[in-house]
């Protein structure tokens, strides 16, 4: 669907908001394009367009309204292409923006319909069941009444003395008694057929799928997506469902105990009851079987954004809930774990065993009063597996090789013995902390195409995923990790370096191996590789000034150049290294010598160089030396024109709190160093320790040589 369509499928006040971006105030924020000639180009298409709709209009006012609109656009843009571009991205974006606003409106009616529709069902329920328990003490009321009238008609009937007509009176009674009585028991039948259809519809269709529904968000919480909705309101659904149907068991067994004191001639019926028993049974045992859920997926101790990767001989941690409040119930419930039981026979992965121990008892939570048993301390070893064919071996790499946890107990209650049993979400294991980044990815990979856990075998033939499956995972992985998702131009530049220019605005599909078993072009990393270095390098060093929007990041050399020649000297943009893992750099805008403007990057920044001086310190403290001679800071605006000290201000270096007597103060502060005999090309920087009196000496110590040209060999960085 185009997103066009997916505008005219909006609620009508949304659909006001994008007509609304297409007025006099046309808004614009960046380029669009980053190379001009690709502009224009875009521009010559849209006027060949609008003259070609124009020419196939019948409406005259239509027609002229179009002459109109090329009229305006030939005016406005003929000789800023770049522009227009950047005034169609930046709508794009701003449509997108709503559209993803009336999707997430939607999604929240849904949700707020299915649970509606959930308690209006429940309710049902608990009326039908109320009149039931009345029908059956009317029933048991009528039974007391038959059975006193009846032994006082046999008493009667073997006294002589008193057979007259006061024993015709009764025994007319009593036959009208029993008669009513049979009725009621068709009644109670009927109305347990109604309140068990009423409950069937919750057991198997309603609930199941609000479980699959909670299953599928906790599946994508675990990488990164929106944390699902509490149990407890699923817990109350169960809960209610289950009372409901014990106390239709209950209302069986009185109506069978009635039954084995007074039969009826006519008891057609009385069949029915054993059916509903064995229904009753049946629903009970299903409800309870799909109210046990992991309500906490395997996850190391200290990994908790990353789940489902587990590494040996360390520990984890896993927790399984029973979401129904048994009152009756053997509190010596008990849940086993075993690890790869439901691997496919000659699939060829490692074999582990759980070392610790794997069997815990149900506990009562004081907070839910629902049964849970948390597991915390698991460690798996890799135990050597008997010789096998080799034709039986893996052939996938440890990281790609899917795992899962079985979890297992008994459960007795009323008679009923269920067995329980459910499994974790597929998980990789790994032996060295090295194999992280590809065994997450696989994570990301299985959990976001396949949400059923058995598949343990889906790298064997890995299925491709759209870009906006992709982006929007990708997103998912900053806003978790380092507490800033991506905007949709961070993500159009992944797109575009993943997929090629312009390739992901048609939701084109990426494989595995393209995400991270292929070497980006000219590169010696993976897509993924070089992103999740960006995420560790952010989580590490960078996480404020990223929170707080200061880094533009995924933007390319080309464009950072395009962007900053439209601002003003000393606007600079920081952003991510493309050729180097890990690396981050900034590009400030500079007026040359003969009045143009160049643009200058530096060489990235490791996080060797990060841990010895944070970015903000680097960024206030740099300075330039242009032959020798030590200019101030040429950082003035961070783009597109936010005042330094407003960027950065708050992320000033901490005071000292007595200076130590003895000691002339040092700084360390980041140089760069060309030559004006030449272009200029990327400046080298260095962390330099400066004292007071240092800056004379540079003068004099460092100067161009004799054919005018530092020493310094420059190096073109990205």
């Amino acid at each position: 669907m185009s997103q066009w369509e997916e505008v005219q499928k909006l609620a009508l006040w949304l659909q006001e908001q994008v007509a609304s971006l297409y007025t006099d105030t046309f808004p614009w924020r960046a380029a669009g394009s980053d190379c001009e000639r690709r502009a224009a180009a875009l521009y010559s298409c849209l006027l060949v367009e609008l003259e070609g709709h124009c020419a196939r209009q019948q409406s005259l006012v239509h027609r002229h309204a179009l002459k109109k609109v090329a009229q305006q656009l030939q005016e406005k843009y003929k000789a800023r292409p770049l522009h227009m571009a950047a005034v169609i991205s930046s709508s794009l974006w701003e449509e997108r923006r709503i559209i993803e606003r009336g999707q997430e409106t939607q999604d929240r009616s849904a949700e707020s319909d299915r649970r509606r529709h959930m308690d209006t069902q429940l309710a049902v329920v608990g009326c039908v069941v109320q009149g039931l328990a009345q029908a059956v003490k009317c029933m048991e009321d009528l039974q007391e009444d038959f059975d006193l009238r009846y032994t006082k008609l046999s008493n009667i009937s073997h006294d002589p003395a008193m057979m007259d007509n006061m024993f015709v009176k009764l025994e007319v009674k009593v036959q009208n008694i029993l008669n009513e009585l049979h009725l009621k028991r068709k009644e109670v039948l009927s109305s347990m057929a109604g309140a068990l259809s009423h409950v069937s519809a919750l057991v198997t269709c309603d609930l199941p799928a609000e479980v699959a529904a909670w299953a599928r968000r906790q599946q994508l919480a675990c990488i990164g997506g929106p944390s699902p909705p509490g149990l407890d309101q699923l817990q109350n659904w169960f809960t209610l469902t289950v009372q409901s149907l014990f106390h239709i068991k209950r209302h069986l067994d009185k109506l069978g105990e009635l039954l084995t004191k007074v039969t009826c001639e006519d008891e057609s019926d009385a069949h029915l009851r054993p059916q509903m028993e064995e229904q009753v049974n049946n629903l009970i045992t299903q409800l309870i079987k799909s109210s046990f859920v992991v309500e906490l997926q395997p996850c190391l101790s200290n990994m908790a954004a990353r789940p489902l990767v587990i590494k040996t001989s360390t520990q984890f941690s896993t927790k399984v809930r029973l979401l129904v409040k048994l009152p009756e119930v053997d509190y010596q419930l008990r849940v086993k774990i075993t690890f790869d039981e439901t691997l496919p026979p000659g699939q060829g992965n490692r074999l582990f065993n759980i070392s610790s121990n794997n069997t815990k008892v149900m506990d009562v939570e004081s907070s839910s009063g629902c049964l849970s048993a948390e597991f915390k301390r698991l460690e798996l070893r890799e135990r050597k597996a008997t010789y096998e064919p080799r034709g039986n071996q893996s052939s996938l790499p440890v990281t790609e090789e899917l795992h899962s946890i079985c979890y297992r107990g008994q459960l007795r209650i009323q008679g009923l013995n269920i067995a329980l049993e459910t499994t974790s979400r597929p998980l990789v294991v790994i032996s060295h902390v090295c194999q992280l980044p590809s065994a997450w990815a696989s994570v990301m990979w299985c959990n976001m195409l396949t949400d059923a856990p058995e598949n343990l075998s889906f790298f064997s033939r890995a299925l491709s995923a759209s870009w906006s499956q992709v982006s929007e995972v990708l997103s998912w992985q900053f806003s978790t990790l380092v507490g800033r998702g991506l905007n949709r131009e961070q993500l159009s530049m992944l797109g575009d370096k993943l997929l090629g220019p312009q390739a992901s605005n048609n939701d084109c599909q990426v494989t595995w191996s393209m995400f991270c078993k292929e070497n980006l072009a000219g590169k010696s990393f993976s897509f993924w590789t070089w992103l999740d270095s960006i995420l560790d390098l952010i989580k590490k060093h960078l996480r404020d000034i990223w929170v707080d929007g200061c880094i533009m990041g995924f933007v390319t050399k080309e464009r950072a150049q395009a962007l900053l020649k439209e601002g003003q000297v000393g606007t600079f943009l920081l952003r991510f290294s493309e050729s180097h893992l890990g690396r981050i750099t900034f590009s400030w805008l500079e007026q040359g010598d003969e009045g143009n403007a160049t643009v200058h990057s530096v060489e990235p920044y490791t996080k060797h160089s990060l841990s010895v001086m944070s970015f903000a310190d680097i960024l206030r403290e740099y300075r330039v030396i242009t032959d020798g001679v030590l200019t101030g800071n040429p950082l003035k605006f961070l783009y597109p024109h936010v005042p330094f000290d407003d960027a950065f201000g708050k992320y000033g270096s901490p005071q000292r709190d007595e200076e130590v007597i003895g000691y002339v103060e040092c700084n360390f502060i980041s140089v760069s160093m060309f030559s004006t005999s030449r272009p200029p090309r990327s400046p080298f920087p260095e962390l330099c320790e400066l004292s007071p009196g240092t800056l004379d000496i540079i003068n004099q110590t460092i100067s161009p040589s004799a054919d005018g040209q530092i020493s310094l060999d420059h190096l073109e960085w990205e």
